[in-house]
């Protein structure tokens, strides 16, 4: 049957122009995604599900109310609230901040993209560390005593563990200088360029 109405004939061509519109939007929507939370990491990508939001804004200043600006406290709050979140390996993509929370339970990736959401709504400069099956956070801080740290182009980063109960800021680095894959911002997601390392 031929449609002989032009009004339906517009509203056809109306339907069909919002459709390709729509498809365009997601599309362009997903480019956008895949750019953001994708790097690639020599055989692999990682995706990250980094977030700065209400909720990351309030959990990071509900967690460090008591600590009247000081960065070892607050930095140390939070890591004690992530690390105390049960380990449980997840099978699919990293988790968002806010379903780790809810759910009660991650791995390394999802407690790792926690934590340094936390970290960036306080305005802490940290960035993701790479290394087979795993990853860990890096923050700069101020000089811990007796503490080692990774050094990046001769700048002091504290090891933050989040797989590790209860574990402290300055974190004991359990691989080799060479197993590192990656040191990520996530935030940009991009790989940080790095002349020169050492963990001392």
């Amino acid at each position: 049957m031929l449609i002989n109405s032009k009004i339906l004939k517009n509203l056809s061509f109306l339907i069909s122009t919002l459709f390709l519109i729509y498809l365009f939007y997601l599309i362009y929507n997903s480019f956008f995604i895949v750019k953001n939370q994708f790097i690639d990491i020599g055989n692999s990508t990682y995706v990250n599900q980094v977030r700065v939001d209400d909720f990351t804004k309030e959990l990071a200043q509900f967690l460090t109310k008591d600590c009247k600006n000081n960065k070892i406290c607050e930095v140390q709050s939070m890591l004690d609230f992530v690390t105390n979140i049960p380990y449980k390996i997840n099978e699919n993509v990293a988790k968002s901040p806010k379903k780790v929370v809810e759910q009660n339970f991650g791995d390394c990736d999802d407690k790792s993209n926690l934590l340094i959401s936390l970290l960036k709504a306080k305005a802490y400069e940290a960035y993701f560390v790479l290394v087979p099956k795993h990853i860990f956070v890096i923050i700069s801080l101020e000089d811990l005593k007796n503490k080692k740290a990774l050094y990046l182009n001769d700048r002091k980063f504290y090891i933050l563990e989040t797989t590790a109960k209860n574990s402290k800021i300055g974190f004991p680095l359990k691989y080799n200088l060479n197993e590192i894959e990656a040191i990520v911002d996530p935030f940009i997601n991009k790989k940080l360029l790095i002349n020169s390392i050492e963990y001392k």
